[in-house]
């Protein structure tokens, strides 16, 4: 036997990849079972139109679908192609979307992918249908193109058959067994049991059902999409190949179109949502067609039909000659599910993926399968563990879902918040923070400050510069007033969506020593900044870890990720114990030069310098309330983080509020913390950097002890700090009303050369700050680079970091 006994769910795109890559590893017993008959199963791979877009914000969507793009390209079944690089063309209607049309092609350059935003006229001359008067200028991807879904995954399931893989078509899945200890152990179907060490279900529209088999919660919604055929187009008489013209998309419209010989295929995002529930779907004996396509419901494609003739006229001489309602997952966040199940050891899914990250999705499912870790794709943002318990709800996954399918080509700016259900968590703090106006955004589900409309007082006088008109949404200048205030006073930050762990038990010092990179067996009273990699060296997350006990550690964390990787790897004997306890605390940043003025008089140990140094914690009251306080600061100036159980929150805000007025007290938002923390220079997970990245590019390898024992990632670490090749820089603009966003690409001349990570105006400094991943010969202090934005390009000076207080002056007074 080569490898475990896998048996893979599903053989469309996406279990047809994965047979493919694993195979090719090695594993070869394995099984790719599927309800349907081979290779058109009657999943949504059967019915998808083939888009292959590569644009997205997101790097490693981009990524997996430049892999799809490459592999699809190699592949042919019997001499027919599995993809037609016919290029990809986005049109612009208003001068909105022309806008974010140049984003866009920013994005492209920034993961690596050649692009151009063209003219009226070479949009006509690239689609000819295209009528030159409704069009400002549009987006060209020469690489785009149309897969040939079905055709890809009998190439693949060949390839994987010629290794040893098994494909089993017709075998409905009836559950999934599991022994005593929790671990899959076969796959019931209607046919018989087949044996199992792994089980990775690719069920798309049914993978709901089939993760309830192990009694997990899947957040995905299939939801119908309408997607109709003309009859021929008089202009396309006499086209003998499928597809000549790039694929075209009308997003002002939610409508993108693709050739098939002498007719046009039509989809629609702008229709109502129409979901169904994963156990409604019919089988595939008792569906018309097949299960994944419902009937086309002509009403509901009228506008859509309408706006087809005006932007290509010569569909006036055709008509709709037959359509479909096709079903597709939709996800909470837009990204697809992958990873193994928290509870079920040796369950996997590989969810929510359309054709367009297919072939990519097989690469790192296969990569995480066999060694452990993906190394060709950073998924941190697609891992199925990353949502909070909330974000499980029924309810929750239905209005998000339905959500995401309403602003699938909507022009959606950075910071926007979601829609309904909302608020969901609020803390003790809240209606505190409704009485000072507090514009909220959402964080895990949180309703955190951006700044609060009690401040606009502090405007006055200042000169606080004005953003351009993207940068300028969801800001206001109170953002640039608090961040003064917080320098010049004192400020208090809510701090609760911060994830926090209590990790206990007498082998917690052992267990957090051999998960992070620092020492963090240090005295009761130590705090540390430390990181968690991956086993290859990469950054899995950033920490604080407290001492607050010998056997009793506190966990500033990132996110729910972060509980997943110490849940995963608590020991067997009992001896530590992991509890989330963020939803029954809360914390307040309490930092600025008068913080000290504020705390000590009302506390009952002692706040000054030598009573609790930089980088401790102790236990104390403040008033009535007692706080875990710890002497960090985010924003570069003294304070505290100060933590309190929920129920005494609220007498927490209070009694710092009253005891801060003589000194200027101001609650403050998280606009001007991320301003602040910029200028400091302190890097944020997921934004600056990700497990693609090490300790030693990001910039924190001083979070790093080689000298201590062993832990998770050391020796690839050791390896990788041979070769710095890339660095996380920080550039400074001086012109104060380009501040940027984030995505936008960096140039060398007119070679784009890295990407911008975070990115803020600083405004104790003066200028504009954006951290960006640049080659490592360019990250020179004083040399000019440039970034592009929205089509122009802006002078940026790459810096020495920190920015403000270099000699950390103010954080240790």
């Amino acid at each position: 036997m080569a490898g475990p006994r896998v048996v893979i769910i599903g053989a469309g795109v996406v279990g047809a990849a994965l047979a493919d890559e694993v195979s090719s590893r090695g594993w070869t017993e394995v099984t790719v079972v599927d309800q349907g008959p081979l290779p058109a199963t009657g999943g949504s791979s059967s019915h998808a139109p083939g888009l292959v877009f590569q644009t997205n914000a997101s790097k490693a969507m981009t990524e997996l679908a430049r892999y799809t793009v490459e592999k699809f390209s190699s592949l042919d079944l019997d001499g027919q192609p599995c993809y037609l690089k016919v290029g990809g063309l986005e049109v612009a209607t208003t001068p909105e979307r022309l806008a974010e049309l140049h984003r866009r092609h920013g994005w492209l350059h920034s993961w690596g992918i050649d692009a151009r935003v063209i003219d009226p006229e070479e949009c006509v001359e690239l689609h000819p249908l295209v009528a030159r008067e409704r069009v400002l200028g549009g987006l060209h991807i020469p690489t785009d193109g149309l897969a040939k879904a079905v055709l890809a995954v009998e190439a693949q399931l060949r390839a994987a058959r010629a290794r040893g893989v098994r494909t089993l078509g017709r075998h409905e899945v009836l559950d999934i067994r599991t022994d005593d200890d929790n671990r899959v152990t076969a796959v019931i179907t209607d046919q018989g049991e087949i044996p199992a060490d792994i089980v990775v279900c690719c069920a798309g529209i049914w993978g709901p059902k089939v993760a309830r088999m192990v009694g997990m919660d899947l957040p995905l919604t299939p939801l119908a999409h309408q997607l109709a055929w003309t009859g021929p187009v008089p202009a396309l008489a006499g086209q003998d190949r499928e597809a000549i013209r790039p694929i075209l998309r009308h997003q002002d419209a939610d409508l993108y179109y693709r050739d098939r010989f002498d007719r046009l295929g039509i989809g629609y995002y702008g229709h109502r949502p129409m979901p169904i529930d994963a156990d409604d779907i019919l089988s595939v004996d008792a569906a018309e067609e097949m299960p994944s396509v419902l009937k086309f419901t002509e009403d509901d494609f009228a506008e859509a039909w309408t706006e087809t003739q005006a932007l290509l006229p010569a569909t006036k001489e055709t008509e709709v000659e037959e359509g479909i309602n096709g079903l597709f997952s939709f996800t909470t966040d837009g990204l697809p599910l992958l990873g193994q199940s928290p509870d079920v050891k040796g369950f996997w899914v590989a969810e929510a993926v359309w054709v367009t990250h297919s072939a990519g999705v097989g690469r790192a499912m296969a990569e995480w399968l066999v060694d452990g870790h993906c190394s060709s794709f950073d998924l941190h943002a697609c891992d199925v563990n990353r949502f909070e318990p909330h974000q499980l709800a029924p309810e929750y996954v239905l209005a998000r879902g339905c959500q995401n399918f309403v602003e699938v080509y909507d022009i959606l700016h950075p910071l926007q918040p979601p829609g309904a259900p909302r608020p969901l968590r609020t803390g003790p703090f809240h209606p505190r923070q409704q009485e000072l106006g507090a514009f909220f955004l959402e964080a895990s589900g949180w309703e955190r400050p951006q700044w609060y409309e009690a401040n606009d007082a502090l405007v006055e006088g200042r000169d606080i510069p004005v953003p351009g008109d993207w940068a300028a949404r969801y800001w206001s200048p109170i953002v640039g007033a608090e961040a003064r205030a917080t320098r010049e006073n004192v400020a208090m930050y809510d701090m609760t969506a911060l994830k926090r762990l209590d990790v206990t038990g007498r082998g917690a010092a052992a267990f957090l020593q051999h998960l992070t990179t620092a020492n963090v067996a240090k005295s009761v009273g130590s705090v540390t900044y430390t990181l968690m990699l991956d086993h290859d060296g990469g950054i899995r997350s950033d920490v604080t870890v407290a001492r607050l006990g010998r056997d009793h550690f506190q966990v500033g964390a990132n996110g729910n990720l972060d509980l997943d990787w110490f849940t995963r790897h608590l020991p067997e004997d009992g001896s530590v114990q992991v509890r989330d306890i963020t939803a029954g605390t809360c914390c307040i940043g309490l930092w600025g030069p008068r913080a000290r003025d504020v705390l000590q008089p009302l506390a009952d140990k002692d706040f000054s310098n030598q009573g609790l140094k930089f980088f401790r914690a102790k236990r104390a009251h403040i008033g009535a309330v007692p706080v875990t306080a710890m002497r960090l600061s985010y924003v570069g100036e003294l304070g505290w983080e100060l933590y309190t159980t929920a129920d005494m929150g609220a007498k927490l805000w209070d009694t710092l509020w009253e005891a801060g007025r003589e000194h200027g007290i101001i609650a403050a938002g998280r606009g001007a913390f991320n301003s602040l923390r910029l200028e400091k220079g302190y890097r944020s997970f997921g934004h600056d950097m990700t497990y693609e990245h090490d300790p030693y590019e990001a910039g924190v390898g001083f979070a790093v002890k080689r000298d201590k024992g062993d832990f998770i990632g050391k020796a690839a670490l050791e390896r990788r700090a041979e070769s710095v090749t890339r660095r996380l820089t920080c550039l400074t603009i001086d012109d104060p009303g380009n501040v940027v966003m984030g995505h936008e690409p960096v140039y060398d001349g007119d070679s784009p050369v890295g990407y911008v990570t975070s990115a803020a105006f600083g405004y104790t400094i003066g200028k504009g700050i954006a951290y960006a991943w640049l080659p490592a010969e360019l990250a020179t202090p004083g040399r000019t680079l440039h970034i592009g934005y929205f089509g122009r390009r802006i002078p940026a000076d790459v810096a020495e970091e920190p920015l403000f207080d270099p000699s950390m002056q103010r954080l240790r007074g």
